[in-house]
């Protein structure tokens, strides 16, 4: 593997996390994915902690989906 592929393999991972970020940050409220079951929250006094698990699961599926198409697209080339 020669740089030149090797950045453009960095540029497309760079635009995808760009992509799903802005997606998550505009659109999360939105799409209620700020309180899924499975998500873990802890309150004591004053502190409060959260884990979203659930949408973090979900998360994960979307770009495992995403990231294989994108491999299958580039195989084909």
């Amino acid at each position: 593997m020669n740089l030149e592929n090797l950045g453009k393999i960095i540029l497309l991972f760079a635009l995808m996390l760009l992509i799903t970020g802005s997606l998550l940050y505009f659109f999360g409220k939105v799409l209620g994915i700020t309180h899924l079951p499975g998500d873990i929250q802890y309150r004591k006094g004053d502190f409060s902690f959260h884990f979203p698990l659930g949408a973090s699961i979900l998360i994960s599926i979307l770009l495992t989906v995403v990231l294989n198409i994108v491999f299958i697209i580039l195989r084909n080339r």
